[in-house]
């Protein structure tokens, strides 16, 4: 969604906010970036193809920068990924695929935070 911060978004700003520097508010600066990207598909105004393009490039660029643990460094991967053909769709099987990585590795709060982005996300199919 362009120009508007979601909640799933808001709480994971928190999050980092509250996380200490390493891995874990890395992983939370990662997971925001993907769940930004995904939600960004998503009606009533989804970004322009081209648009999408660019900030996966950018995502892909900017994960290789984080020391992300590796469970999560590999569903961000695969989410990049499945993120290519710039569907809602798209973005609905990512952030519900993203749950369960999110809550192992992040915290039950991360976790729940993707989990009420991808029930948003499947409201809208």
């Amino acid at each position: 969604m362009t120009g508007a911060t979601t909640a799933s978004e808001v709480r994971l700003i928190a999050l980092i906010a509250e996380a200490a520097r390493g891995p874990e508010r890395d992983g939370l600066f990662a997971l925001w970036l993907v769940l930004r990207a995904a939600e960004g598909l998503l009606p009533p105004t989804p970004v322009s193809s081209r648009n999408h393009r660019r900030r996966l490039q950018a995502l892909q660029s900017r994960l290789a920068t984080l020391a992300l643990p590796a469970p999560l460094q590999r569903a961000l991967a695969a989410a990049g990924a499945h993120l290519e053909p710039a569907t809602p769709a798209a973005a609905a099987l990512v952030l519900s695929q993203l749950v369960a990585p999110a809550r192992e590795v992040l915290g039950p709060e991360a976790g729940e935070a993707v989990a009420v982005a991808a029930r948003s996300a499947r409201i809208h199919l």
